[in-house]
C-alpha cells in the first residue's frame, strides 16, 4: 500500500484546512485509516483514526469537535478536515493504513506540515 499525503499549508490561528491522503496498491475497502502528527519536540501522536467500513472513529481529546475524519472508498482517499485551527495544531501530519486491527496500522506515507500562525 502506498499512502500520499496533501493539503497542508500555512493557516491563521482560527482557520481552516483538509487534510487528504491517497491510496493505492490494495483493495482500499478493506483498510482502516488513520491521520497522526508529530510536533517539534513531542512524540507522535494518533489524531483520528477511521474503520474499514467507517462505521467507528476515534479522535484524540485535543482535536475532538474540531476534526472531522472520512473515508472514501470510491476516490480511495480519506480525509481530515480540521477546524478551527490552533498554534498547538502545528504539526507534520501523516496517514497510516491497517489490514488488521482498529487504530493499528501497517503502512505509512510522507506527512505533509500544517502550521498555524498567530
Amino acid at each position: 500500500v502506498q499512502l500520499q499525503a496533501s493539503g497542508g499549508g500555512l493557516v491563521q490561528a482560527g482557520g481552516s484546512l483538509r487534510l487528504s491522503c491517497a491510496a493505492s496498491g490494495r483493495t482500499f475497502s478493506s483498510l482502516g485509516m488513520g491521520w497522526f502528527r508529530q510536533a517539534p519536540g513531542k512524540e507522535r501522536e494518533l489524531v483520528a483514526a477511521i474503520d474499514w467500513s467507517g462505521s467507528r472513529k476515534y479522535y484524540a481529546d485535543s482535536v475532538k469537535g474540531r476534526f472531522t475524519i472520512s473515508k472514501d472508498n470510491a476516490k480511495k482517499s480519506v480525509l481530515l478536515q480540521m477546524n478551527s485551527l490552533n498554534i498547538e495544531d502545528t504539526a507534520v501530519y501523516s496517514c497510516a493504513a491497517g489490514l488488521f486491527k482498529y487504530k493499528e496500522y501497517d503502512y505509512w506515507g510522507l506527512g505533509t506540515l500544517v502550521t498555524v500562525s498567530s
